[in-house]
């Protein structure tokens, strides 16, 4: 790698993350032994288990798949910005938004598109029926406790979407004593935070376990639009959100689970006309709830049978506009574990509706889907099958394989490869622009990596090479009722990068980094890909100073262009975050933050403005 072909505001970021890289390798000695890896915003314990990567219950040091996890200590030392925000932090991920936090965002894994991410909450499916993709203003993350990132294509195992990877989030489980909580916070562009909430559980041996949370979030907002004509008014945010949920431990074999998730949305923006000047609202609702039966039969064998529903509604005012997407899911887990053999088989069906003026459609995919996963001595093997059979489109086959070979204690190979798929939304077939023959979009992919992992220190290194066809994109206008253009199976896309990520203990700092060179380009043009940059980056390191916990972070990344035409040019950022937190009483904890410290403007969007600098500034008092 040549770092000096690299734009000026990340190459402080890539001589870091190689830094860190080389300096682990050289104090790992030292280190608490710890076998695995698990890459991230730092290392977590790799005792710990997820579940993103076959939908089952794996500990990391089994990981052959490409994961990161953010803790709730994470979470909350952002300053409670929007989900997207966080996750652009994490390696192979990017954001984009229409101005403020409000505004419509997209989350690029590994440069593919926002659709084709699966986004769920609580093993509940989250996704719009409009464009595709979650709806990433909606979702609250003063209620997320724990995130899960798979990069990757998954489709062998999830289904339709899965073509950059899996994104699951996490609302609290009740354990233990009550725990009640109370969190207060303020900032510039008269921004106000308020959560509270209470978990545990009660019965004979804690049988029942509860959470309840509710949270306030607003902001007076910035003018969110800039270079064209707009009412220059401030964009405001608010947003009320809640969650609950309830578990029954019935005996020892048998569980059963539910949850409850809301958050109502009013955000203000502008169009493009000045004439007249109108308070322009964007209305978003979002609900999912899940219901789950987990049963262990045996000691081998297990099932898990589960029903969600979900909800997402997009409004506008005073111009009149109304999208509403509904997803259920029925879904029966076995898994079976004989040895170092784990087998596991799928039954799930899914059912999208969509209701958008004149249309009302619905469809629906049946699936099968077989895994199997071996880990023994150095050896470590993941296979996926999965057949889905769709009431429009026939059926649709994918598979995927992954091998893992531990070179010594710390030290892990990786290889695989995989293929995925995304039908085309309900919109993008019936719509004005739509064309009912649209195909599904369709991926093949392969990655190698190399993994290391002791005590706090971690490396790994990821290539990969993602191929797409069948693309659907905005095209001229064709064979549609519209005389604008049309959606088409038009063009191709490849995405093809190297991912460097470490974490790295040094002289009482926790020093944490990632550095992605990617290629999101259309093949058939050679263009890249729009809002997407081929070189963005990440450092931080945290310490403790006296009482307080403290750290920075840098955001880096490269330019990008607004359209495929790369006519429109989003210049390189980099910026400087800064946070610091103490412990203020027995169970009182103060925390501050400064994002964006030197008041950067760093365009996501061509015409849209971004926040620029801002304090927050919070104190949360939970019981311990």
């Amino acid at each position: 790698m040549n770092i000096r072909s690299l734009p000026a505001c990340l190459r402080p970021c890539a001589l870091a993350v190689l830094a860190v890289g080389a300096g682990q390798m050289l104090h790992a000695q030292g280190l608490p032994d710890t076998p695995g890896l698990a890459p991230g915003l730092a290392a977590p314990a790799l005792q710990d288990t997820v579940v993103s990567a076959t939908r089952t219950e794996q500990p990391l040091s089994d990981l052959v798949a490409d994961l990161s996890i953010i803790e709730r200590e994470t979470i909350e030392r952002s300053g409670l910005t929007g989900v997207a925000d966080l996750l652009a932090r994490l390696p192979g991920v990017e954001m984009a938004r229409n101005g403020g936090i409000g505004g419509a965002g997209s989350v690029f894994l590994r440069a593919a598109d926002s659709r084709h991410t699966a986004v769920f909450i609580d093993g509940v499916r989250v996704d719009s029926q409009t464009t595709g993709g979650a709806q990433w203003e909606l979702i609250p993350l003063a209620q997320i406790d724990r995130i899960e990132v798979l990069r990757g294509p998954a489709a062998a195992v999830y289904g339709s979407d899965a073509i950059g990877g899996v994104i699951q989030l996490f609302t609290r489980k009740g354990e233990g004593p009550a725990k009640p909580y109370v969190g207060l916070g303020l900032g510039n562009l008269g921004s106000r935070m308020f959560d509270t909430g209470i978990s545990g559980s009660a019965g004979q041996d804690g049988a029942f376990g509860y959470t309840l949370g509710l949270a306030r979030d607003s902001s007076a907002g910035f003018d969110a639009k800039t270079g064209v004509a707009h009412n220059p008014d401030r964009d405001d945010y608010r947003s009320t959100s809640g969650h609950a949920r309830l578990g029954w431990r019935i005996d020892a074999r048998h569980h059963v689970d539910a949850t409850l998730l809301a958050n109502r949305m009013d955000a203000g923006y502008d169009e493009y006309s000045a004439a007249p000047p109108v308070d322009d609202r964007s209305l978003g609702r979002l609900r999912t709830a899940g219901l789950t039966w987990a049963a262990q039969w045996s000691g081998a064998y297990g099932t898990r049978l589960s029903v969600s529903d979900a909800l997402s509604r997009y409004a506008s005012a005073p111009t009149p506009y109304l999208a509403e997407t509904r997803l259920r899911g029925y879904l029966w887990q076995n898994d079976y574990r004989r040895g170092a053999h784990r087998f596991s088989a799928a039954l799930e069906r899914r059912e999208d509706a969509l209701q958008n003026g004149p249309i009302d459609r619905s469809r629906a995919q049946d699936a099968l889907a077989l895994g199997y996963g071996l880990s023994t001595g150095r050896h470590t093997v993941q296979l996926n099958l999965r057949h889905d059979g769709d009431s429009d489109f026939g059926s649709s086959s994918t598979g995927s394989a992954a091998y893992g070979y531990a070179l010594d204690a710390h030290w892990r190979a990786t290889a695989s490869l995989g293929s995925a798929f995304r039908a085309p939304t309900l919109y993008q077939r019936f719509s004005a622009y739509g064309l009912p023959t649209l195909q599904p979009e369709r991926s093949r992919n392969i990655e190698l990596g190399l993994r290391y992992g002791q005590g706090r220190s971690s490396f790994s290194l990821l290539a990969y090479r993602n191929r797409l066809r069948n693309l659907i994109a905005f095209a001229e206008a064709g064979p549609c009722a519209s005389s604008h253009g049309c959606y088409a199976n038009r063009t191709r896309a490849q995405y093809q990068g190297l991912t460097l990520a470490g974490a790295l203990p040094l002289s009482g700092w926790q020093l944490h980094g990632a550095l992605d060179l990617q290629n999101p380009r259309d093949p058939d043009t050679g263009r890249q890909l729009a809002r997407r940059a081929r070189r963005h980056a990440t450092l931080g390191a945290d310490t403790r100073l006296a009482d307080w916990s403290v750290g920075a972070e840098v955001q880096a990344s490269g330019r990008r262009f607004d359209n495929a035409a790369n006519t429109k040019v989003l210049g390189g950022y980099a910026l400087l975050n800064l946070y610091a937190s103490t412990r203020i009483a027995r169970d009182c904890t103060l925390l501050a933050r400064i994002d964006n410290l030197a008041d950067k403007d760093y365009p996501l969007a061509r015409s849209y403005a971004t926040p620029g600098r801002t304090l927050y500034v919070g104190v949360k008092w939970a019981a311990q």
